[in-house]
């Protein structure tokens, strides 16, 4: 599959530029650091959400960090919650399943991104396969995010 098509078509028409990084077979963000040989610090991934009016909200964070819905919730004055995993599946036809580009501009979903991605020189986002990441710069993720409310939410994972 490589690249998702929607994904595809909003790299082009935002002319944003990126790396394409294959890797070995990977299924989970952690999997795909140690596959990529990539910091998961590095790698944005997009956990999905849905507040009680039904409207779906991406959040984009450190794959080293897992997601804590009770900071955004608290930030927002919201009631978020993880997605069903089949409601999933729908939105991203185009992507292999649980390969999400963490790019809600190319699905119109709205986003918040956690600040930790927005300081990095570089950020690799899934491709929407499981053995591809693309690589792009600070100015190519800062433009990506240009429309995401930007806050930190994210917080350690204890192995």
């Amino acid at each position: 599959m490589t690249i998702s098509t929607r994904l595809n078509e909003y790299l082009d028409k935002n002319n944003i530029a990126y790396k394409t990084v294959p890797h070995f077979h990977s299924t989970g963000s952690i999997s795909t650091a140690v596959a990529s040989s990539i910091h998961p610090k590095n790698i944005a991934k997009a956990v999905l959400l849905v507040d009680h009016d039904g409207h779906k909200v991406m959040a984009v964070l450190p794959a080293d960090k897992k997601i804590c819905i009770s900071t955004l919730n608290e930030k927002f004055n919201a009631s978020y919650q993880l997605i069903k995993e089949k409601d999933i599946y729908n939105l991203f036809a185009d992507c292999e399943d649980g390969a999400i580009p963490p790019v809600g501009g190319a699905f119109n979903m709205t986003v918040v991104c956690d600040d930790l991605l927005d300081t990095l020189a570089g950020v690799y986002i899934e491709a929407g396969d499981h053995q591809t990441l693309l690589q792009v710069d600070h100015e190519a993720f800062k433009s990506i995010m240009a429309n995401a409310k930007h806050t930190r939410f994210s917080e350690d994972m204890l192995h």
